[in-house]
């Protein structure tokens, strides 16, 4: 029985089934996470998409659950996040235990002043249903349900897209395609790309339970607990009561024999007790592989999200990259459509979120093999440490149950201009996500809420500066006074930040200039 019902999306007969319709700027081939957020990235910046999906419905079952500040950040710009907040639940704390004793607890966000949390715990189908509702009402964007590609056939300036619907078939050709189809891309499958990593066998138990009874808003981990004494557990917290509860199962578990809601209940009884009671929502077993695509950037075909990179599930790094993948690409293909910028930007889209995949597989793997020890000498570690971290602080930095998500750092990237012999305290530098803060004078408003969809300059002090000198299209934002926004980007007098449409640091001075920023903004965009 689940909580959640599933709405099925009305699916209408495209109009080139019938000799109408034309070539489209941007076809965007799935409807999880991905697809939408790029298609409202898109929209805000005047280009029209049009999103296939081969279901009418959104994902089934919770999914990816944990939602990141950066993530939540992206999706407030289409007047969504709210809602995400609002239904999901705001968690902040979690506690590791070892057998039944905690060992310590964390708080992962322990700075005040951000407009939203460290996570919030959101069923996938919720935010799916929230995006395609606002998809849905934005004129720019079509989404076609129940289209399935069937063939992609790349041009030297294009794409022909082959599409089975309950009509028929029909082409579409675009100037772009994206593939946000998931980890088992149809596209990535159609075009024959390889899709190397590493495959972990150890299997795992999903088991989302709707609990009448209340438990605190946080994480929990346990690693020999005794109502699962040889492995580790994990639980999360959803939205409407629900609990998500991992059971580490090992390699050689039987997946449909432990699936039987006489097994999971058995496990589920020696976890919360006698007098517990509890309804099935959704249930899974899994394994999981790291895999990352050589290249994102096929000619006139970019990948992202699952279809580009995949990485374990500790940590809440999948679902979240997906996001940040798409909102990199968003304002630079626009910029690519809009011939203000070269067709090579897009490789710094390749080269950027490659290394952001690279660092998440890095920290996804280190969580595994934490988890799931895979050697002797391995597991005597993992003990050992478990075992010290309840008294000494050091052995608490080793622990690793999912170093959970942030943005990731992209430094060196071609777009952003060094730091130059200034000294800097702190702040965020090039290549490293902007920091939101309290703005205005009583401090009741967020910088997050002041960029635009272009180029935003951060400007310290109260001295007015020359912002007629700068390039068409860049948003200015003084911040006076000694706030938090001042400390968080050693805001002394004159300092300036340059910070780019997806929210990342490109160039940062101590005093306004405006030939460097131009010359910076050319770099950015690739017109360097």
């Amino acid at each position: 029985m689940s909580s959640y019902t599933y709405r099925r999306y009305e699916y209408r007969k495209p109009a080139e089934l019938d000799g109408k319709g034309g070539r489209r700027p941007v076809v965007i081939v799935g409807a999880g996470l991905a697809g939408p957020t790029l298609a409202l990235a898109l929209a805000r910046r005047g280009v029209p998409s049009v999103v296939l999906d081969e279901d009418d419905t959104v994902s089934l079952g919770s999914r990816s659950i944990c939602q990141a500040k950066h993530s939540l950040e992206t999706w407030d710009r289409f007047g969504v996040a709210g809602r995400m907040v609002e239904k999901g639940i705001t968690w902040e704390q979690g506690e590791l235990y070892l057998h039944d004793k905690p060992v310590f607890r964390f708080n992962l966000q322990p700075e005040p002043g951000h407009k939203f949390p460290a996570f919030v715990n959101l069923q996938q189908y919720y935010v799916e249903e929230y995006l395609f509702e606002r998809c849905l009402a934005e004129p720019l964007i079509e989404m076609r349900f129940r289209n399935k590609v069937v063939g992609v056939t790349p041009g030297p300036d294009g794409v022909t897209v082959e599409i089975e619907t309950p009509d028929g078939r029909y082409t579409l050709d675009a100037d772009w395609l994206v593939a946000c189809d998931g980890v088992r891309s149809t596209v990535r499958h159609l075009l024959d790309l390889p899709y190397p990593g590493e495959v972990f066998h150890d299997r795992f138990l999903i088991s989302d339970i709707r609990l009448l009874s209340e438990l605190p808003k946080e994480r929990r981990f346990w690693f020999y607990p005794p109502f699962h004494p040889t492995n580790s557990v994990l639980l999360h917290r959803q939205a409407d009561n629900v609990l998500r509860v991992d059971f580490q199962l090992g390699p050689d578990a039987d997946p449909e024999e432990e699936k039987k809601p006489e097994n999971i209940d058995r496990r589920l009884r020696q976890m919360f007790g006698p007098e517990a009671r509890w309804e099935h929502e959704w249930t899974s077993v899994y394994t999981f592989t790291c895999r990352m695509m050589e290249r994102f950037v096929h000619d006139r075909v970019v990948f992202a999200g699952d279809a580009a990179h995949v990485v374990s599930p500790f940590g809440a790094r999948g679902g979240n990259a997906a996001i940040a993948d798409v909102d990199n690409l968003a304002w630079k293909l626009a910029m690519v459509l809009a011939r203000t910028a070269p067709v090579s930007l897009l490789d710094s889209y390749c080269s950027e979120r490659r290394a952001a995949a690279q660092e998440n597989i890095l920290n996804s793997t280190r969580s595994t093999d934490f988890i799931t020890p895979k050697f002797a000498a391995s597991r005597v570690f993992r003990d050992a440490t478990l075992s010290l971290a309840r008294d000494f602080p050091f052995a608490r930095a080793l622990i690793n149950s999912g170093r959970l998500s942030v943005p990731t750092a992209q430094p060196g990237s071609p777009l952003d201009t060094p730091d130059g012999d200034a000294d800097w305290l702190r702040g965020p530098g090039p290549g490293r996500a902007m920091l939101d803060a309290p703005v205005g004078r009583d401090g009741s408003g967020w910088l997050i809420d002041r960029l635009g969809p272009g180029f935003t300059l951060l400007t310290f002090g109260d001295t007015d500066v020359p912002i007629g000198d700068l390039p068409s299209g860049v948003i200015c934002v003084r911040i006076a006074g000694d706030g938090l926004a001042r400390q968080r980007y050693d805001g002394r007098p004159g300092t300036t930040y340059l910070v780019r449409p997806d929210r990342y640091v490109a160039a940062r001075w101590r005093r306004f200039d405006a030939a460097a920023i131009a010359a910076a903004i050319r770099r950015a965009t690739g017109n360097g």
